[in-house]
């Protein structure tokens, strides 16, 4: 198996098959990818599948090929369409900083030292980024196995699964809140770095973003299994009522029409409704999604014709056109009067008569604006003056 040597060598080997990794990637989900279609994409030439295969960024099966593990990994967390909810990841960052720390304050040469410091501030940075993400993904996890999922019992199992990924995300939220307020108190108080502060203070709106997106999706999992196990007391309910009335027995074993008869309020119960929000995926899918919104659209009828508001006559006060002037000083002109004269230059401009007002502030600017525009035709000395305690060069025409 051969490697890429550079990382020049693998950049031109993704951009030139990008074409085919991107059909690839897009098919991640579905039965492996047909050779043959690869290789209709590759203009028929066998050696660039090879030159893939052989550096391990497809694997084939068969007459089947597949996105290598390493890089299906690495386009879904760049591109943020991975599923996978690794809190171990978290944990790993969190002892990484840990340690990191304890060899910061070990380390006597402050070279290394600063190391130390680099690596804990790109953990730290990394850290909330890897936890907004793991939060992200188990809210989208959630919504697709409550809705997509067709068997009940995985539904449910799935669902308390990513509900102890929850508290997992919980958990870990509250040991890197510690860790950076109690634990290494006395790094954060004496590693006096700016860009660690920025950082921190980053990282702790990240982990309150988290902590409070994880409070609704724990709600929204006990919703959902609310939701199953009430949708499944039903259906047992009748499957129970179907299998009496198969055998013929369901008159005689159960009390059924007894009931029916005296209690008639079922008839008037609301049906108890679920509503689902669409997914984003859903509503991306654009021929789908809008048969949808057309389909509600001409069930809900509510007789209300909506007109769009007519906007006022604009008044003809607005339509007037204004023209305002502002007198520019022309430094051009100031400088060719300086060189006339045999004044030194600051004198010259306290003097000079402007076509406008023009402060003591603002003729000290124009002073050293024309000093920086005009230097070379200048004789700056090295005799110094002051005046309203400004200390100003004596600067006289070549």
């Amino acid at each position: 198996m051969n490697t890429f040597s550079n990382i020049k060598e693998l950049v031109s080997a993704l951009y030139r098959e990008q074409k085919l990794l991107t059909e690839m990637f897009k098919k991640r989900k579905s039965a492996s990818y047909k050779y043959d279609y690869a290789l209709d994409l590759v203009d028929n030439d066998d050696n660039r599948i090879q030159y893939l295969l052989n550096r391990s960024v497809i694997r084939q099966n068969g007459n089947n090929l597949e996105i290598d593990d390493q890089f299906l990994q690495f386009f879904e967390q760049v591109l943020e369409a991975n599923e996978e909810i690794n809190t171990s990841y978290i944990n790993d960052n969190l002892e990484k900083v840990t340690q990191n720390i304890a060899y910061y304050f070990n380390e006597p040469n402050e070279q290394r030292k600063y190391e130390y410091l680099r690596t804990i501030k790109n953990t730290l940075r990394k850290l909330g980024t890897i936890t907004l993400r793991n939060v992200v993904d188990l809210k989208r996890n959630i919504d697709n196995t409550f809705k997509n999922e067709p068997t009940y019992k995985n539904k449910r199992a799935k669902l308390i699964h990513l509900d102890n990924k929850c508290k997992d995300i919980t958990k870990l939220i509250a040991q890197t809140e510690k860790l950076i307020t109690e634990d290494e108190l006395t790094f954060f108080n004496t590693a006096t770095d700016e860009e660690l502060s920025r950082i921190i203070v980053q990282l702790k709106m990240q982990l309150g973003k988290c902590t409070h997106n994880l409070i609704e999706i724990e709600r929204q999992i006990i919703d959902f299994l609310n939701q199953i196990q009430y949708q499944s007391s039903v259906i047992e309910k009748l499957r129970l009522i179907k299998y009496l009335k198969d055998q013929f027995i369901l008159e005689t074993t159960t009390d059924l029409k007894e009931i029916l008869a005296t209690n008639d309020s079922v008839i008037f119960e609301p049906k108890p409704a679920y509503p689902l929000k669409l997914s984003l995926e859903y509503l991306q899918a654009d021929e789908e999604a809008f048969a949808s919104i057309l389909k509600i659209a001409k069930r809900v009828k509510t007789g209300i014709n909506l007109k769009r508001p007519v906007a006022e006559k604009i008044s003809s006060e607005y339509l007037e056109t204004q023209i305002e002037e502002e007198i520019q000083i022309n430094l051009e002109e100031v400088k060719n009067g300086f060189v006339a004269s045999s004044y030194n230059l600051f004198d010259f401009l306290m003097n000079y008569n402007f076509a406008k007002e023009v402060s003591f502030e603002d003729r000290v600017t124009i002073y050293c604006q024309l000093i920086s525009q005009y230097e070379n035709i200048f004789e700056i000395t090295e005799q110094f003056e002051e005046k309203k305690e400004i200390e100003f060069a004596m600067v006289y025409p070549k």
